[in-house]
């Protein structure tokens, strides 16, 4: 890792529990609270992965609200929350260490920066939300290249805006398949496995596997 120059991160999973707005109301969904989060998500991801492949482009959050439709449908939550769960995705919360660790990495000669499906409006505020506004040098969001990860295009993004190597990037998401596709691609990959899941064999496997991101600090 000593050649990085910028260490650049996903968002939702990685540096924001996605879970977090369904965990708000679980006092109104009952005990399926987390079984309904993790349904969002997939659902989620898998419209932007389908709408990809059919060219049928929406940013993340008309996803985001596709997704949530039917996932409401499927767990029978009645559409009067809808409104609630859509605002607390927008103020989603970080994980525990990502505020120690981001102004940390900050005090170092690197570039910080979000590489992330959400839209610069979802991702500025979120940003704000949890007071980090000052810690990143970009936001890279797919919309400025139309199409989601893992789309090399996305991934091509910081290359061109820093002009540097592949190699010299660590790249962290707590998604497979990102790790995968920021690794295929050329970058340093790190998982952060958060939840002591099981790799995916897409033709990358992942030198550095970290529990959360307080191990970056060891790497880098």
């Amino acid at each position: 890792m000593e050649n990085i120059k910028a260490i650049i991160f996903d968002a939702y999973g990685t540096l924001f529990d996605v879970n977090s707005a369904a965990e708000k109301c679980k006092d109104k969904i009952g005990n399926r609270w987390e079984g309904f989060a993790n349904y969002w998500r997939t659902t989620q991801l898998e419209y932007t992965w389908l709408r990809s492949l059919m060219k049928r482009h929406k940013n993340f959050w008309q996803v985001t609200e596709d997704s949530l439709d039917k996932s409401m449908k499927a767990y029978e939550i009645d559409s009067s929350m809808r409104n609630e769960l859509l605002d607390l995705y927008k103020i989603l919360l970080p994980f525990k260490e990502v505020p120690e660790v981001l102004k940390s990495l900050k005090e170092k000669d690197l570039k910080l920066a979000i590489l992330s499906n959400g839209t610069p409006a979802l991702l500025e505020q979120l940003v704000k939300s949890n007071n980090l506004e000052n810690i990143f040098d970009n936001i890279f969001s797919i919309e400025e290249v139309g199409i989601y990860k893992p789309d090399s295009k996305v991934y091509d993004m910081p290359i061109k805006e820093y002009q540097i190597n592949k190699n010299e990037v660590a790249f962290l998401s707590s998604n497979t398949w990102d790790v995968s596709g920021g690794g295929n691609y050329g970058y340093n990959s790190i998982w952060v496995n958060r939840n002591q899941n099981i790799f995916d064999n897409l033709d990358y496997n992942p030198r550095y596997k970290i529990n959360n991101l307080l191990e970056l600090l060891q790497l880098i």
